[in-house]
């Protein structure tokens, strides 16, 4: 099994933890999350970072998720990228991280590219439903 690192802004990670323990209704194993203040030193993070890896890493190696390409949290993850390895993903939601969670028994290529495509497709408008009328009105009360 990979295991998953979320290294984030804030709280990002531990709420999107909760978020997905909630829907899978168990917390799920080797998953962790990291987060990044704007007070911290980016050097101490990545050394935490490194060591949540290897503490993930039961054989199979890790995904991390981050939120921000580009923000100091991305940067921290690009560093600790090994290919095949310890792979990683910009842009995180909840649905990426299901998908993430649902396919990572699969080899890092085909759980990037479900993931990838779950952060994806869970981004979409909304449609009206069919039964009430759509407007750009508030509902009166």
């Amino acid at each position: 099994m990979i295991g998953i690192l979320i290294i984030g802004h804030e709280a990002i990670g531990e709420c999107l933890i909760r978020c997905a323990t909630h829907v899978l209704g168990a917390t799920p194993p080797s998953l962790m999350h990291l987060a990044v203040h704007g007070h911290d030193d980016p050097r101490a993070v990545a050394i935490a970072a490194e060591r949540l890896v290897a503490s993930l890493d039961l054989g199979d190696g890790v995904l991390v998720l981050t939120d921000v390409y580009g923000a100091t949290p991305a940067n921290i993850a690009g560093r600790l990228l090994v290919p095949g390895r310890v792979e990683g993903i910009a842009g995180a939601n909840l649905p990426m991280l299901l998908r993430a969670l649902t396919y990572r028994n699969l080899p890092h290529p085909a759980l990037l590219e479900r993931a990838i495509s779950g952060g994806r497709d869970g981004v979409t408008r909304m449609p009206c439903p069919e039964s009430e009328e759509c407007s750009n009105e508030r509902p009166k009360s």
